[in-house]
C-alpha cells in the first residue's frame, strides 16, 4: 500500500526476489479486498496518501527499484482524478501498467491495464479479457475477497485449464495465496502467482521481515 515507508519496503521486496511489485492506491470503500489491505488502505489515507501523493510515492519507488510497478485501485479515484490524467500520470511517475479491481473489461475498453477474471468469468469474458489485456492476465482464484486463506483455491485448476484454452498470454493466480506451499502449488498450474494480504502482514513487522517471506515466497517456485 502506498504510504511513507513503501518506498523502503518495495525495496525488500524486491531484494526478496518479487519480479514485479503491485502498489495499492488506497479507497476508501475497497469492495474486493479483505481486513488485512483494507486496514492497511485506511492507515494510507489517515496519513494523507490521496492520489497526488500516491503517484509522488510511486515515483520515490521507481527511483530505488528495477522490477515493473503496479498501482491496484478502483474505479471510482480514477473517475475523480480523470481517466485519461490518472493514466498518463501513473506512467508517467514510473508504472508499467495499472490494476482496476472492480473495472469490467468492457468498460473503458481504451484504458490499458492488466485484465482481471474469475471462476465466474464466462468463456466470452476470458477472451475478450486476455484480448484487452496489458501483458498478462490477473486470475482471482476465489469468488470473494483477497485474504489468506487455509488453502488453495480448487476453483483455480478448472479456470486456468479453461483460460489456457483461450488464450496463450501469461496467467498469474491471486486471491487467497498465502504461504510458500499455496504459491509452489499454484505456479504447478498458472504462469505466476500474486501474493497480497500475507506480504502486507509480513511488512507490518518491517523490511526485513517482507524480504524474508519473499525469499521464502521465491525459494518455494525454484
Amino acid at each position: 500500500m502506498a504510504g511513507p515507508e513503501t518506498p523502503e519496503l518495495a525495496a525488500a521486496a524486491e531484494a526478496g526476489g518479487a519480479d514485479l511489485v503491485e502498489i495499492g492506491f488506497p479507497f476508501s470503500d475497497p469492495l474486493a479486498d479483505g481486513p488485512v489491505i483494507r486496514r492497511a488502505a485506511e492507515r494510507a489515507l489517515e496519513a494523507g496518501m490521496r492520489t497526488e501523493a500516491c503517484l509522488e510515492n510511486l515515483r520515490s519507488i521507481r527511483e530505488r527499484l528495477s522490477v515493473p510497478l503496479v498501482p491496484m485501485t478502483y474505479a471510482s479515484l480514477l473517475e475523480a482524478y480523470g481517466w485519461e490524467r490518472f493514466a498518463q500520470d501513473a506512467r508517467a511517475a514510473g508504472a508499467e501498467s495499472l490494476i482496476v479491481a472492480d473495472l469490467p473489461v468492457d468498460v473503458r475498453p481504451e484504458l490499458e491495464r492488466v485484465q482481471l477474471v474469475a471462476p465466474t468469468s464466462t468463456n466470452e469474458r476470458i477472451a475478450l479479457a486476455a484480448q484487452r489485456t496489458d501483458g498478462w492476465l490477473y486470475l482471482v482464484t476465489v469468488a470473494g475477497t483477497t485474504g489468506a486463506r487455509t488453502e488453495l483455491s480448487p476453483a483455480l485448476s478448472p479456470l486456468v485449464e479453461r483460460t489456457r484454452a483461450l488464450t496463450d498470454v501469461p496467467l498469474y493466480a491471486g486471491f487467497g495465496i498465502s504461504t510458500p506451499e499455496q504459491a509452489a502449488a499454484a505456479a504447478e498450474l498458472a504462469d505466476g502467482v500474486v501474493v497480497g494480504s500475507a506480504a502486507l502482514l509480513a511488512a507490518e513487522e518491517g523490511p526485513a521481515a517482507l524480504e524474508r517471506f519473499v525469499g521464502q515466497l521465491r525459494a518455494a517456485l525454484a
